[in-house]
């Protein structure tokens, strides 16, 4: 949380910097998925550093789960430093995540979902479940974010902060969650089958 009331760019226009850090987060995960970003930022990885990143993936996931839901506790405690610590530790554990994420799509590829029919399904669903929550809690816990960064404890309490760090964090534990839960039923119940990042298929040249 901040510790100053004095004015600036960001603190007077909270909306407006969550709208460019949101454009700028979804165009780095749309171009990575459609190849558009440049393969060659990206490690050329094997599939069994594909599957290493995976595993790394869910447990800064399962981290970041267990902060916001510390952080949740302890602000239902009034304890708000204790609560600006734990947000601010899960928005870095998610920032982690990006950058694990994309280098792991750009690098490497994906993995698609091998197992009984029925199980697929549920899969599928909690999959998209998933994958929506992630694109549309992005303004949101950014918003939260940056209010909460530029404002005093007692400034918030004029702000949409608590009732937009509600509906983040509730959706943010929720996304978060079931990713873990699809990466478990993904590599470690049932199986999968590799699919080439979009870089890869696009300029196979540029890759071994």
């Amino acid at each position: 949380m901040a510790t100053a009331s004095a004015s600036g760019p960001v603190k007077d226009h909270p909306a407006a910097v969550t709208f460019v850090l949101s454009v700028v987060g979804y165009t780095l995960v749309v171009g990575t998925f459609l190849g558009v970003v440049p393969g060659s930022i990206f490690p050329d990885l094997s599939l069994q550093q594909v599957n290493r990143l995976s595993d790394a993936i869910a447990v800064v996931n399962t981290l970041a789960t267990l902060s916001l839901v510390a952080g949740w506790r302890w602000i239902r405690r009034d304890e708000v430093k204790k609560h600006a610590a734990a947000m601010v530790t899960a928005f870095g554990l998610i920032l982690v995540f990006l950058v694990l994420y994309l280098t792991k799509i750009g690098g490497g590829g994906t993995k698609e979902f091998v197992g009984p029919q029925l199980v697929y399904y549920a899969y599928l669903a909690m999959l998209a479940i998933h994958i929506i929550l992630s694109i549309v809690s992005v303004p949101v816990v950014l918003y939260a974010i940056v209010l909460g960064a530029t404002h005093t404890p007692a400034e918030l309490r004029d702000t949409a902060h608590a009732r937009v760090g509600r509906i983040a964090a509730g959706s943010w534990i929720l996304s978060l969650s079931l990713g873990v839960v699809t990466y478990l039923l993904l590599n470690h119940v049932y199986s999968w089958e590799f699919v080439e990042a979009a870089v890869v298929v696009a300029a196979p040249g540029l890759r071994s």
